[in-house]
């Protein structure tokens, strides 16, 4: 099979079948020049897929029916440890933009656009993630629930897009139609659990990415587990490689940890 034949293949599987194929494509490269059979490229490649996808995801949440917001948040991994911590979590991070208007702009959001009750006060909340059916989840329940909130399905690596997204949510607006004065919607991006998803795909591109957006921001917030996530056991997390990147380009505002989750907020110098 030719490449294109084995992308299709890949994606034939329903847990893969609505990731960009930008995504599929770099997951794919680690493997397409192996001296292996196609089926076992189409194997590890999926096998790659699912621990930067797939392993956060339980199959219910892929097709729920009427589930509330605490249901959904428990059913992804990711968010499952955060929940208790919510409300802490966003009012340290939030705090400085009291009665400012602002955009939260989430990168690889998972599901986390079901916690927006417990910022929704704050402003307007945009959610980027490549699992297209966690894209539709979000959007019916913001429309539903008349929230003011929008998921688009694309790829992290697609740089151009993802700057063009984040531009587009920071437009200087007026108070009302007939004031002259403008107010900023100032913008804060989240990046939570999801460098680590990155780098297994592209070694360096976190580094990349925030060079590249960081400046498009008023506050940059990235996350990484402190503990296993199934066996729930602290471990010792260095990330020096990030950590260092971040002190020596940006102004660190703030470190911290809660429910097994250290926070990291910044901003461009």
């Amino acid at each position: 099979m030719n490449k294109s034949e084995l992308i299709k293949k890949i994606i034939e599987k329903k847990e893969f079948s609505q990731l960009p194929e930008k995504d599929v494509e770099i997951a794919f490269s680690h493997f397409e020049k192996r001296q292996t059979s196609d089926e076992e490229k189409i194997r590890l490649t999926r096998e790659l897929l699912h621990k930067v996808f797939g392993s956060f995801t339980s199959q219910k949440l892929l097709s729920p029916k009427n589930k509330s917001e605490e249901w959904i948040l428990r059913k992804h991994l990711s968010t499952r440890e955060r929940l208790p911590y919510y409300k802490e979590v966003y009012e340290r991070i939030l705090k400085e933009f009291e009665n400012k208007k602002i955009n939260i702009i989430d990168l690889g959001a998972g599901v986390n656009g079901f916690s927006y009750k417990y910022f929704e006060k704050k402003g307007d909340y945009i959610a980027i993630e490549s699992v297209g059916q966690l894209v539709n989840l979000m959007n019916n329940y913001f429309k539903e629930n008349k929230i003011s909130g929008v998921a688009y399905h694309e790829s992290l690596f697609n740089l151009k897009k993802i700057k063009k997204i984040i531009l587009e949510t920071g437009v200087l607006l007026p108070k009302e139609p007939t004031m002259v004065e403008k107010v900023k919607i100032l913008r804060i991006i989240f990046l939570f659990k999801v460098l680590d998803s990155l780098e297994m795909l592209e070694r360096d591109y976190s580094k990349k990415l925030l060079k590249e957006i960081a400046p498009l921001a008023d506050k940059v917030v990235i996350s990484f587990a402190t503990r296993s996530m199934i066996k729930q056991k602290k471990f010792k997390v260095e990330r020096h490689w990030i950590l260092d990147f971040i002190k020596e380009n940006f102004k660190v505002l703030d470190d911290f940890e809660l429910g097994g989750e250290r926070y990291i907020c910044f901003e461009e110098e």
